[in-house]
């Protein structure tokens, strides 16, 4: 699951590379302005890191009351997170000019994320001889949606390669969110984007939005959205 993750998000990056000059804005061209006294992008990543590693260490020690994991407070607050940052595009009246300026370029952003997770998937295969390049292009059409792809293959009779969609597209969120300070300041302000894959419209939209700027997040909305369209038909097809 770790080695089909890391290739998927390299190639899905690699990928959008060659694009970025479609889309203004998008280079790497330094952080993102920001309020003063905000981290650099490697405090962002260790910052990231350090409550998501809390998060696991207290929900192993069972000393978190079940309400607040296991009912609908987590879900909620992912809602109200994608809300909030969703005002900042919202009540930016340019929002929609970036969307019609694009035209048919914006399209490009998903299509090559799926590139890339396919050749990903492919090259993980390569490097993975007991598993086969069929099964390899299955998890990696789960495009880091980690739920509905793995109750398909699961499904489809494969209990073993829902285990590892699930656990590989988990991965591949965390990376994501963990990876976005640098890839935006290095690689370049689209990136973040490929990297997430489908949860570029809600889990890695703050990140996104935060250091690639609200641009960006329009791009990444729309991407978010085509490509969990596209997560059942690819998981079907392979």
């Amino acid at each position: 699951a770790f080695v089909i993750s890391v290739c998927c998000t390299a190639m899905r990056v690699l990928c959008l590379l060659p694009v970025r000059s479609l889309f203004p804005g998008a280079s790497p061209a330094g952080p993102v302005a920001s309020p003063a006294g905000a981290l650099s992008p490697f405090m962002g990543s260790i910052r990231i890191l350090c409550f998501f590693s809390l998060g696991v260490a207290l929900g192993w020690l069972s000393i978190i009351p079940e309400w607040l994991h296991g009912g609908p407070l987590a879900p909620s607050a992912l809602l109200f997170l994608v809300f909030t940052v969703g005002l900042g595009p919202g009540a930016d009246i340019r929002a929609f000019g970036i969307i019609r300026d694009m035209h048919v370029k914006i399209l490009a952003v998903p299509l090559l994320v799926v590139l890339g997770s396919g050749l990903g998937a492919l090259g993980a295969s390569l490097v993975l001889p007991e598993l086969s390049a069929k099964d390899a292009l299955c998890v990696g059409a789960g495009l880091g949606y980690y739920s509905l792809s793995s109750i398909l293959i699961e499904n489809a009779g494969n209990s073993a390669l829902a285990s590892v969609a699930l656990l590989s597209n988990i991965l591949r969120e965390v990376m994501a969110i963990l990876a976005a300070p640098l890839l935006a300041r290095f690689c370049g302000r689209l990136t973040p984007v490929a990297a997430a894959g489908a949860t570029a419209m809600d889990t890695g939209l703050p990140v996104i939005a935060r250091f690639s700027g609200e641009r960006v997040a329009v791009i990444a909305v729309f991407s978010g959205m085509s490509l969990t369209l596209l997560v059942p038909i690819l998981v079907t097809a392979a």
